[in-house]
């Protein structure tokens, strides 16, 4: 292993770290926007086929907030969301984001249906399919490759974590060996893979975090989504908050650990998000990060004061 340690910062724009709206502009020359749908899925860790109660940390919208109304069909969802991004920007293209719950678990004549209404509607350049290591059969691969040469496609799944124990804590129900195979599934049919992880959980320490990060830095995905840890009303997280097991970061931790882990993950590698939003009147905390923009611009600032940016540290085998 030998570590390139470039000479001069790297810009994606005006950006030290490779934005997911620079790679948009990049592929499709235009404003690109994920609508955010609910086709009504459920999860395995749900329903009890795998587990009950969910991840302690997701909402009674399967970490759904944002997007269209459940009791909507995907059609209506779609233009509700579209026709207010469209006023700001009227030639935005879009991605049909499956958001909530766990959106392969469904036999594959349901998913067709629910995926390929989307791809009719105008405007759209492709699909952002979220969904859980252990709810991808051959046939779901299968049809997944196929709209993959159809379309742009990603799929993203939560690691969350690499800590067997956190992943205990939080009632993931999937180990980590679990979402190795599924990346190599999923890239072996030339399928971008997004992993999603978060930093904040319960009793992991700075390092352990960064351990995550490094761990995705090294896999074979395409893109990152960093989470800020959100601790919601009526999750079964508020338990252990109240017994002790979760201190919330605060906001300068959380803006170092993004520019710690920002320098070790692979140029190439498009960030997706590198904090998160959740509904006001559910949020306990951390309350600082409703002020998403104020976050965002405290990365940005504390990548210029290091004269850094993603890549600088990065090990290439």
């Amino acid at each position: 292993m030998k570590t390139d340690l470039l000479p001069a910062p790297l810009l994606w724009g005006d950006k030290r770290f490779h934005t997911w709206n620079y790679e948009m502009r990049e592929q499709f020359q235009d404003k690109v926007f994920k609508v955010m749908l609910d086709a009504g899925f459920t999860c395995p860790n749900r329903d009890g086929s795998i587990a009950k109660g969910g991840c302690t940390f997701c909402s009674a919208r399967g970490s759904g907030d944002f997007a269209g109304r459940r009791r909507d069909d995907l059609v209506t969802q779609f233009n509700t969301i579209r026709e207010r991004q469209h006023l700001k920007w009227p030639s935005a293209k879009y991605i049909g984001y499956f958001q909530a719950y766990t959106n392969t678990y469904a036999p594959v004549e349901e998913l067709r249906e629910y995926f390929e209404v989307i791809l009719e509607q105008p405007g759209v350049v492709g699909l952002s399919i979220a969904t859980r290591p252990d709810c991808l059969p051959d046939d779901v691969v299968d049809y997944l490759a196929e709209l993959n040469e159809r379309t742009y496609l990603w799929v993203e799944m939560g690691l969350q974590t690499v800590h067997e124990s956190t992943s205990e804590l939080i009632n993931r129900a999937h180990d980590t060996q679990c979402y190795l195979d599924a990346v190599e599934k999923l890239r072996k049919r030339n399928i971008r893979v997004c992993a999603h992880i978060i930093y904040g959980l319960p009793q992991e320490t700075h390092e352990m975090m960064l351990d995550t990060g490094r761990a995705v830095a090294a896999m074979d995905v395409q893109g990152i989504k960093i989470h800020l840890l959100h601790l919601m009303r009526k999750t079964p997280m508020v338990k252990q908050y109240e017994a002790g097991l979760l201190r919330f970061l605060e906001k300068d931790e959380y803006v170092k650990l993004i520019a710690d882990t920002l320098e070790f993950l692979p140029p190439e590698m498009i960030v997706h998000r590198l904090t998160g939003d959740a509904p006001r009147d559910l949020l306990i905390g951390p309350m600082w990060s409703l002020k998403k923009w104020e976050v965002l611009n405290a990365i940005d600032d504390e990548l210029k004061s290091r004269d850094t940016w993603q890549g600088k540290y990065w090990r290439q085998p």
